[in-house]
């Protein structure tokens, strides 16, 4: 009972925590220089504190993961970042009742002042160098300083640290999948930015990057913070320095990993990178050892994630074993019929022969219809996700091809319509051609508008649709598109309608899409 007492508080602590982040002794400006309402803030010993801000990807089951492609097309470089598709999912579930999940990332580069607090004997007094990025750290060191912060947390602050299904979280460096999605800008860009060599910068790369040469760092090292953010609010994931990734590193082999495992991986460049090599796709191998040791550097810093266990109770491991059985099943009921009775009718055949080659050979066929339908079930997702974005911007220019014609309508009536003593019969016909133009134009948006939500009716059903509806408003919210949500609850409430009665109600349509504010 005691036990059970001491999870809940440490849940509501927690909770409370995240909403409400705590003030540091530290003045804000040496572990916070640009402070955001949403960040979470997390204690260090000597009264100090880093900042994190949640990265967080639109799905809630242990197992959902997001699909992304890393890496950059084309051949430069293509052995060391040729694009390929990786998946991602957050440690945190989203609670409130949304349905996302989350990690966290340090908002900037481990600084001095940060390492110092933690390593040093006695606590540094803050000055304005120790804002300056932590370097020559090796890999080893750098898992040390995020050891030691894990074990202070536990020891000092145990109610301060985020926790997922009553499981502590912990801090390591960032994995290569988890690094990139961020520096990309995440869900807080569209899919064509966040395929671009860096993140959206309209006010020039010098505001958000420091990289070689006299118009950026001139060669020094910076301190950090001092630049524009990325669209998720985090601070010199390019530039500056280099940034050590968990996991060793390994070469590009077209679409997939190299079977080697090297050195460990540094991403994002640094203050001597050249502009022209600064991408979110830049990725260098480094060595964990010189000849002389540990092998450090004045180019590489640290930042660091908070991550839970994936296995994080007796309860989620069921969920995830019911869940994994459910991989590779249709969930769409008129195909779960057919390739259920197979898979069940392979799997009896496995089961009763005692030739043990042939029953690997059906296991093995089993797996595969499952892995084929669990990538088509993912294509398909990715699709409704699409379609209902598009549906959503459609009914925004259906509303806008709507109020083009009124106002050409109103022009029309008013100069050519009226006392026929006052009518301009040099205008009119000019009037009148753009009225039926505008005409022309509301009847193709309206037609296509139709056209589309019926073929997406008949080639999906509400089963299959209904979960992405929500992943597609929570993509919305993220790059700041949340007026896009109530079109797009238009449209999923009209795809609704048009599956009960079949019926085709263009100026309905039209009129709900009009009256959105």
């Amino acid at each position: 009972m005691k036990c059970k007492f001491r999870i809940l508080t440490i849940c509501y602590t927690t909770l409370f925590f995240i909403a409400m982040p705590a003030k540091a002794l530290w003045q804000e400006r040496y572990f916070n220089p640009k402070p955001l309402t949403d960040d979470i803030i997390l204690p260090m010993p000597c009264d100090g504190a880093m900042a994190f801000r949640k990265v967080i990807i639109p799905l809630n089951n242990p197992l959902d993961d997001f699909g992304i492609m890393l890496g950059q097309d084309g051949d430069d470089w293509g052995y060391l970042e040729q694009s390929r598709p990786e998946y991602i999912s957050g440690s945190f579930s989203s609670g409130n009742g949304e349905k996302y999940r989350y990690y966290l990332m340090a908002k900037y580069e481990l600084n001095i002042l940060q390492y110092k607090a933690l390593i040093s004997d006695t606590c540094p007094t803050p000055t304005n160098n120790l804002r300056l990025p932590q370097v020559n750290v090796g890999w080893m060191d750098a898992m040390n300083f995020a050891n030691k912060y894990n074990i202070w947390l536990r020891n000092n602050k145990i109610d301060r640290i985020p926790m997922e299904d009553g499981a502590l979280g912990f801090l390591r460096l960032p994995t290569e999948t988890e690094w990139e999605f961020a520096t990309r800008g995440g869900l807080n860009v569209s899919a064509s930015e966040f395929r671009e060599p860096y993140f959206p910068m309209p006010d020039g790369i010098n505001h958000y990057v420091w990289f070689a040469g006299a118009q950026s760092s001139n060669g020094k090292l910076q301190l950090v913070g001092l630049l524009k953010p990325n669209p998720l609010g985090l601070h010199d994931m390019l530039g500056n320095v280099a940034e050590m990734m968990f996991e060793p590193f390994r070469l590009n082999k077209l679409a997939r990993q190299h079977g080697q495992a090297g050195g460990y991986i540094v991403r994002g460049g640094h203050y001597l990178t050249p502009q022209s090599d600064i991408r979110s796709a830049l990725r260098i191998e480094e060595s964990y050892y010189d000849n002389n040791g540990q092998n450090t550097n004045k180019m590489t810093g640290i930042r660091l994630v908070m991550v839970a266990p994936a296995l994080t109770s007796r309860q989620r491991i069921h969920q995830i074993e019911e869940e994994w059985r459910n991989l590779g099943v249709a969930t769409n009921a008129s195909s779960f019929n057919q390739e259920g009775k197979t898979l069940d009718a392979i799997a009896r055949l496995a089961s009763s022969t005692h030739d043990i080659q042939l029953k690997q050979q059906l296991e093995k066929l089993r797996l595969d219809i499952r892995i084929n339908t669990q990538t088509r079930d993912e294509q398909r997702d990715q699709a409704i996700r699409s379609f209902l974005q598009l549906g959503a911007f459609m009914c925004t220019k259906l509303k806008d091809a709507s109020e083009f014609y009124e106002v050409k309508k109103g022009f029309y009536n008013t100069m050519c319509n009226s006392d026929p003593e006052f009518v301009n019969k040099e205008l009119c016909p000019i009037r009148l051609k753009e009225l039926n133009s505008a005409k022309k134009t509301l009847d193709f948006v309206a037609d296509y508008y139709a056209d589309t939500l019926v073929d997406n009716s008949i080639t999906y059903n509400r089963e299959v649709i209904e979960p992405q509806v929500s992943v597609v408003k929570q993509l919305m919210d993220s790059r700041g598109k949340t007026n896009l949500n109530d079109y797009l609850n238009v449209y999923w409430s009209q795809l609704q309608d048009y599956w009960k009665t079949k019926k085709i109600s263009r100026s309905e349509w039209l009129f709900q899409c009009k009256v959105v504010n």
